[in-house]
């Protein structure tokens, strides 16, 4: 069972690296970007509102809707509605366990993993 949570985390390392040069080429100038910048730039994919400005409280929006998205395939979160300027909504299907800071990290790569692998930006 270790050998395969040790492949299982080599591929998942893989896969976030890739994630991160992918990401970092197209929005950063090759600049690693952070955690928290590619779960913003998933807000902003969800939103589809790309060219225009946000202020602080839309750009923690933006954030809740990637978090949202992202965990929608563990079985956290359903999508809802979109109210009418067009931000999605989600309902809470399950609480998220309690996660130490690591856990919470390596949980979200993980979403963002599966996301991007659902999108076909790395394979």
């Amino acid at each position: 069972m270790q050998a395969y949570s040790m492949a299982r985390d080599e591929i998942l390392k893989e896969r976030w690296e890739s994630v991160v040069a992918h990401l970092s080429r197209q929005f950063a100038d090759g600049d690693p970007l952070e955690l928290d910048a590619i779960i913003y730039l998933v807000g902003l994919q969800e939103l589809g509102q790309i060219h225009r400005k946000f202020k602080k409280d839309e750009k923690v929006n933006l954030m809740h809707i990637a978090i949202c998205r992202l965990l929608e395939p563990f079985g956290y979160y359903e999508f809802d509605y979109f109210d009418d300027d067009g931000w999605p909504h989600y309902k809470i299907l399950e609480q998220l366990p309690p996660l130490k800071a690591g856990e919470q990290s390596i949980l979200m790569k993980e979403a963002i993993v599966h996301y991007f692998l659902e999108k076909k930006v790395i394979v």
